[in-house]
């Protein structure tokens, strides 16, 4: 999709080139035969195709599922073994022969894309067969288990399909796989009861397991999802693992902390192989969605004068734990190391919010539990303090939408404005009579911005 934007733009431009006389005819058939300028009207029909597709073989394989679940009782287990284990093979072997026809020759092109996305169906059929597989092998062989292993493991070989294959279709359905595994298999780590294994191993190390797993698929795949949805999780599941700890007033720090911290900092040209930032700005942008998250809820007075509760937990989880904020704060103190060098500051300048603006976001969402435990009476103080920072961090992403002509940013920062000036006017006790001011004045500020940023996108557009 990269890819494909890139040379979408390439081709717009190009045009523009050709007809301003900065490029002749010949040298825009030649940028047109080098880019397949051509085959991009049928990029997003062939990209509904492909989901129609999925869709087709998923409703397939449901319903080959239920047929064998229908029939189930009256099969030997031989049976049943061989019928899905030839199904699976089957549909893998032929889903990767179409898969891999070649695209780039001219000779029945059409014929060859449709080859392709009709294997690229078939595998992520495969995908779910691996998981009816998986169910039966451990009900033939009594192999006893909750059913948030079964996800976890289902995840982790469509997750080993994706890497071979290197394909995001497979990487995005094996991160819903693990994630419904997580959220399944969370109440096992916030009970008491706790049975060291394999896969409570991986509920613990939940949040680096995301980055060490999907972060490298990523840069294989050239998949923004893929990595927009890792480091989402990563910030989730770093919150939810913490959160059996909340009123240790030592650990919730780094829950508020790192994942901000880390995603800012994140730079793709630290790895050895990688010589483009293909993701930085989305860490970034993940960054900004995590503080505005976390800024809106400590904006809140519940959270300020809500009790926390202390419980303990055993030392293996707690060595767990450790060795997990060990290695990320480690690696979050490396990479701002590196971003803060005078070199790579440089080129790193952020209109709207540097970094010095987020050092201060990451030091004050660090010290917010510390002042939930000790400023007694003064809660109000927070609050107004943490109101000041989103409302400078509503006020960034307005000014850097401004600055770089970028609506995600422009209107991302005023609807964290606007959300906030409601959320605080419906949170205090006010009279209606204010509300629907508010409201009004609200709604007009909002479609008064949103034109006269139209307007600064078209007169820009129309100088360049």
């Amino acid at each position: 999709m990269i890819i494909d934007s890139f040379r979408a733009k390439l081709r717009k431009e190009a045009q523009i080139w050709r007809d301003e006389g900065i490029i002749e005819d010949s040298q825009y058939e030649q940028l047109s035969q080098r880019y397949q300028f051509d085959s991009l009207d049928n990029v997003a029909q062939d990209r509904f195709i492909f989901i129609l597709i999925g869709v087709g073989c998923i409703l397939v394989g449901l319903g080959a599922i239920t047929f064998v679940a229908a029939n189930w009782q009256a099969w030997s287990r031989e049976v049943k073994l061989v019928l899905l284990l030839s199904l699976f093979f089957a549909t893998n072997i032929i889903g990767f022969f179409l898969w891999r026809e070649p695209v780039f020759d001219n000779a029945g092109k059409k014929r060859r894309q449709r080859k392709r996305i009709f294997g690229h169906g078939l595998l992520l059929l495969g995908a779910l067969l691996l998981g009816a597989n998986m169910a039966f092998m451990a009900q033939t062989f009594h192999i006893s288990g909750a059913d948030y292993e079964l996800y976890l493991f289902w995840g982790i070989g469509v997750l080993v399909m994706a890497y071979g294959l290197r394909l995001a279709s497979l990487g995005v359905f094996a991160f819903v796989l693990i994630n419904i595994g997580y959220f399944i298999g969370l109440g096992r780590l916030w009970s008491d009861f706790y049975e060291l294994s394999l896969s409570t191993l991986m509920l613990e190390h939940m949040p680096i397991l995301w980055l060490g797993l999907f972060v490298p698929l990523a840069y294989m795949s050239k998949s923004r999802w893929i990595f927009a949805l890792s480091t989402i999780a990563f910030a989730i599941s770093l919150q939810f693992n913490l959160g059996r700890y909340y009123g240790t007033s030592w650990i919730i720090p780094f829950a508020f902390a790192l994942p901000g911290a880390l995603l800012w900092s994140y730079d793709d040209l630290l790895f050895p192989k990688v010589n483009q930032r293909w993701f930085q700005s989305v860490a970034r942008n993940v960054a900004l969605l995590f503080f505005s998250v976390l800024f809106y809820i400590l904006s809140f007075r519940l959270y300020w004068r809500f009790a926390d509760y202390s419980n303990e937990y055993n030392s293996i989880s707690n060595l767990f734990l450790l060795i997990d904020l060990l290695i990320l704060t480690a690696l979050s103190l490396y990479q701002w190391f590196n971003l803060l060098r005078p070199k790579r500051n440089r080129q790193l300048q952020i209109i709207g919010i540097n970094n010095i603006t987020i050092a201060i976001f990451v030091i004050m969402a660090a010290f917010a539990p510390i002042l939930k435990q000790n400023i007694g009476e003064m809660w109000f103080l927070a609050i107004c303090i943490f109101n000041i920072l989103l409302a400078i961090l509503a006020c960034g992403m307005i000014r850097e939408g401004l600055e770089s002509n970028q609506r995600r940013a422009f209107w991302g920062g005023m609807i964290l404005l606007t959300l906030q000036i409601i959320s605080r006017m419906l949170e205090y006790d006010t009279a209606l009579l204010l509300k629907s001011l508010v409201f009004v004045l609200c709604g007009v500020a909002v479609i008064g911005a949103g034109l006269w940023f139209e307007r600064h996108l078209n007169s820009v557009n129309s100088h360049q």
